[in-house]
């Protein structure tokens, strides 16, 4: 009798999980079709940490805008994306687990234009381990903005990652006025705070830098996903001196034969392509992962101008001038990752990421052992612990802890299926 009611619950748990699945593969977004308008980063605060000294090198930044695109919805059979719903629960019974009342805020550490980023703890936890960051959004801005698609695809694509060097997410859940997404608390403080107090990297802490951050991309690439705002703002470091990307709000999942003609990124970083309106795919984030390196190797990005449409001139016509005191190996890997014809662009081609991964100037990476997190940074920042906010900016750190009251509109459709718990990995062989 118990073998029976045993065998019973088990068809329906997977009866359910099937469900919840084939529901999910067949959840497609069709971004607005408004004009351009900039999207301020809740990871990428607009003001930047104002560390001593400040090396002159670095320029004040440009802000992350996108345009309209469709958007690509991938095969639900991808080996890349995991299942996002905890078998055998509906959407209204995960609702119940998670929620709000689940996290006690701590401090404010980001504020952006649909809310703020706040450190915070799961309640339950013990005190070392349920420390996140929460991002939290207002849905009335979004849906001000015409932005709610973007927010869609932010939550979607980050349940489809899972990489060492990609920030991960725990949980999504909302409120009739909020949307919040708790991934993990990374508190090294970001590239470009880094960047600042040091002035420029030596090759090899670039190299160092560069490697986990193109091992992150070619997965990326490798799910169907063009992450299209890499910058140093958008990547974090983390207690052990590893480098993390964060920041998908513009990231977008276009199949390997298509085009996308969103116009989106931030200035200094956007490739040829993009400015030209001619459709861009991944080779765009190659490019951008050039820029990333030329700043970290010499302190500021090759093309630079006050003005955004001069800026945008230098970009797609301009060579590139390389400093004379880098290796011949760093030149080479540089002129190939910023070759203005996607087609010529390193990492174009079939193998992608790898074509990068086998140039000269990595040969002292062993791939398998920096992927495994077995490669030791030579740099580890000043945290003093897991729930540490030292290399956060004041201005936020030191602001009143509130999640304060917002509007609720009065289209509630908006963000159906939102909700997300992330797998338990110790448990999903039992």
């Amino acid at each position: 009798m118990a073998s029976t009611s045993t065998s019973t619950s088990t068809s329906k748990k997977k009866n359910l999980h099937s469900l919840v699945v084939t529901n999910l593969s067949k959840l497609t977004v069709t971004l607005p079709s408004s004009s351009s308008s900039d999207l301020d980063q809740l990871f990428s605060p607009n003001q930047s940490p104002s560390p001593s000294p400040s090396p002159q090198v670095i320029h004040s930044r440009s802000h992350s805008f996108v345009g309209p695109s469709p958007r690509f919805v991938p095969p639900s059979s991808s080996s890349c994306f995991h299942d996002v719903i905890q078998e055998s629960e509906s959407e209204s019974e995960i609702e119940s687990k998670i929620g709000v009342g689940d996290f006690e805020i701590l401090r404010v550490v980001g504020q952006g234009a649909f809310g703020k980023v706040f450190q915070v703890r799961k309640k339950g936890d013990r005190d070392d381990d349920g420390i996140y960051a929460m991002k939290v959004m207002r849905k009335d801005t979004i849906i001000k903005k015409n932005q709610v698609d973007y927010m869609k695809a932010e939550r979607d694509i980050l349940t489809k990652v899972l990489h060492p060097f990609i920030v991960q997410l725990r949980y999504s859940f909302q409120t009739k006025s909020k949307l919040y997404l708790v991934l993990d608390f990374i508190n090294g403080g970001h590239l470009f705070f880094h960047l600042c107090r040091q002035g420029i990297f030596s090759e090899d802490q670039a190299r160092f830098y560069a490697a986990e951050i193109v091992s992150a991309v070619s997965h990326l690439h490798k799910c169907g996903i063009v992450h299209r705002d890499l910058k140093p703002e958008n990547i974090l470091m983390d207690a052990d001196g590893h480098v993390m990307l964060t920041d998908f709000g513009l990231a977008k999942e276009i199949d390997e034969s298509s085009r996308s003609n969103s116009f989106c990124g931030t200035t200094e970083y956007i490739a040829p392509e993009i400015l030209l309106a001619k459709g861009h795919n991944k080779e765009a984030d190659w490019w951008s992962v050039g820029i990333l390196l030329y700043e970290m190797l010499t302190g500021q990005p090759p093309y630079t101008h006050a003005n955004r449409q001069k800026l945008q001139q230098r970009i797609i016509k301009e060579k590139v001038k390389l400093p004379p005191y880098l290796s011949s190996e760093a030149h080479s890997l540089l002129k190939g990752l910023l070759q203005k014809e996607p087609p010529r662009r390193l990492g174009s081609g079939p193998s992608g990421g790898d074509e990068i991964k086998s140039h000269k100037w990595f040969r002292s990476i062993n791939w398998i052992k920096l992927e495994a997190r077995e490669l030791q940074p030579k740099f580890m920042p000043d945290v003093s612990g897991k729930d540490c906010t030292e290399n956060f900016d004041r201005c936020w750190t030191t602001m009143p802890p509130h999640d304060s009251p917002a509007p609720t509109p009065t289209a509630g459709q908006h963000f159906q299926g939102y909700t997300y718990i992330a797998p338990n990995p110790w448990l999903s062989s039992g």
